[in-house]
């Protein structure tokens, strides 16, 4: 496959988990503003630190309200990662490699576009909010059932899943950052009822909460949900489970090719760090610094794999 309709699936998946991702940001966000509105001004810049959004937002607003940072992540153009921008691209990338695609997959992803566009065509009200990124949900599992329902299991089938994985694993550990670093209000609430609430609607932003639950019950705490969300394989918003997707994806492409690369040594590298550490030994060493080093490694594994397949050669 030439390098260029490689880059052009791998980023047209990208984006489409972007855009999932970056709902599920404004869910967290718009759960947690309730449980504690008068720091809400706070908690919407650390949701466009975790969207990495936040200079540009700056460099039109001037206030961290929630009506202007959702709009602004839904569908402000200026905002190359909002949910409108980033599925545009999506279909943008789709057409340019419209023949490696099943016509299933390609009529999912424009119909993604064309209700998302209708949708977002005005802005959003708090009333709407939660139908409108359950939508966006719902158009992006489309797209993904279409994906793995009609598509070969050959190279475009992995570069597409490459770039799914680590979008998302990229996603999971910023909201994880978020929650850990900026929305626990002060250190005695650790261990709390809001503290609880909080780290639950972390759950329920990737898509957690009910595995989180059937696996531990009612048992709830900092500690095992950050466990689950970042060691726990089982669980397909894991850093984890992500890191052995697209490694897996890796191994397929260099038995398809016969060709070991770069990418392939550091997916491996990354697999074998998840899994010789644990929970105890992350939270030991500083959650945080051990997200910065996940996400390093990730967008190093990014740019590898890029220069590795030639997407821009």
């Amino acid at each position: 496959m030439l390098g260029k309709s490689a880059g052009g699936l791998y980023w047209m998946y990208r984006y489409l988990e972007r855009s999932e991702n970056t709902s599920r940001l404004i869910e967290a966000g718009f759960r947690n503003a309730l449980t504690r509105p008068a720091s809400s001004a706070d908690e919407w810049s650390s949701i466009l630190d975790a969207a990495g959004a936040r200079q540009t937002y700056l460099d039109r607003q001037t206030a961290f309200e929630q009506p202007r940072v959702i709009d602004f992540l839904l569908r402000d153009r200026s905002n190359p990662s909002s949910v409108l921008a980033v599925v545009e691209a999506a279909r943008n990338n789709a057409r340019m490699v419209r023949t490696a695609l099943s016509r299933e997959v390609w009529e999912a992803i424009n119909e993604c576009w064309m209700q998302l566009k209708s949708t977002l065509a005005r802005q959003v009200s708090d009333r709407d909010l939660p139908a409108v990124l359950s939508l966006i949900r719902q158009q992006n599992a489309l797209v993904r059932g279409a994906t793995h329902g009609t598509m070969l299991r050959n190279d475009v089938f992995n570069f597409a899943r490459l770039g799914t994985f680590l979008e998302r694993a990229d996603s999971t550990a910023r909201i994880l950052d978020v929650k850990y670093y900026v929305l626990l209000p002060s250190i005695s609430h650790i261990g709390s009822a809001l503290d609880n609430v909080q780290w639950e609607n972390i759950l329920r932003a990737v898509g957690g909460h009910s595995s989180y639950r059937w696996l531990n019950g009612p048992d709830v705490t900092a500690r095992g949900i950050a466990e689950f969300l970042i060691l726990d394989s089982r669980m397909p918003r894991s850093l984890a489970f992500c890191a052995a997707k697209a490694t897996a994806n890796l191994s397929y492409l260099e038995k398809e090719y016969g060709t070991r690369h770069n990418c392939q040594e550091q997916a491996e590298a990354l697999v074998g760090r998840l899994a010789s550490t644990s929970i105890n030994r992350i939270f030991d060493g500083g959650l945080h610094e051990f997200i910065l080093d996940f996400l390093a490694d990730s967008a190093k594994l990014g740019a590898t794999i890029e220069t590795d397949y030639r997407f821009y050669g």
